[in-house]
């Protein structure tokens, strides 16, 4: 299991300004997201990503390259995970529920909570407006492209996003998670994640597969 300390973000940043907050998280550390678990997909695009937080929220960027790149999913809570799609996958208690984090390729949003044997439980629009996503793409949807891509996602996550938890972001707390790229439906389908997951199909639905998260 991988262990990620997530520094703190410095009070001298303008959380508000996402263009310089993408400037400073890319200065920091990167965590690679290139684990192939399922060998009929062994396509892997090149996938960083960096993770801050200060008190009342998370702070995380992505960058990718890939060969395809689609987005038609438009509204929340919507097929996010078909397109070219990043996902954040938390359980603040490191336990076995846990809040799924998706986000396509143009920045719309699916956030839902797992518990065992309950299936998920999506949040409503009051909550998803709480997160801000800023794709390096735009956020006009469009059909599959093909050729050579880099691009960015931005993404601030409130703790008040995790309805169901109070969080409080102290150094020392442990959590657990994890960090994924897919693209279902895409020409070239993969499922590729930090940490690595041990199920003969794809799922991203794994708590146990979690790695652990630690505030700085």
């Amino acid at each position: 299991m991988k262990k990620l300390i997530i520094p703190k973000l410095s009070q001298e940043v303008d959380r508000n300004n996402l263009e310089l907050l993408a400037d400073y998280l890319q200065q920091q550390p990167a965590q690679q997201i290139n684990v192939i678990n399922w060998r009929n997909f062994p396509y892997c695009p090149e996938i960083s990503f960096r993770i801050m937080y200060d008190d009342e929220a998370f702070f995380l960027r992505y960058d990718v390259n890939e060969k395809y790149i689609r987005a038609r999913a438009d509204k929340n809570n919507g097929s996010v995970w078909l397109d070219s799609c990043l996902e954040f996958f938390l359980s603040p208690e490191g336990n076995d529920v846990y809040y799924n984090l998706e986000m396509n390729c143009i920045g719309t949003k699916l956030l839902a909570l797992g518990k065992p044997d309950a299936g998920l439980e999506h949040a409503n629009d009051e909550i998803l407006s709480r997160i801000v996503c800023r794709s390096s793409l735009g956020n006009v949807p469009f059909e599959e492209k093909k050729g050579d891509f880099n691009w960015n996602l931005v993404v601030i996550i409130p703790f008040s996003s995790y309805w169901e938890h109070n969080i409080k972001p102290v150094s020392g707390l442990k959590m657990k998670g994890n960090f994924y790229k897919c693209g279902d439906e895409l020409s070239e389908s993969h499922f590729v994640s930090w940490n690595e997951i041990k199920t003969e199909t794809p799922s991203f639905h794994q708590p146990r597969f979690f790695g652990e998260l630690v505030l700085g």
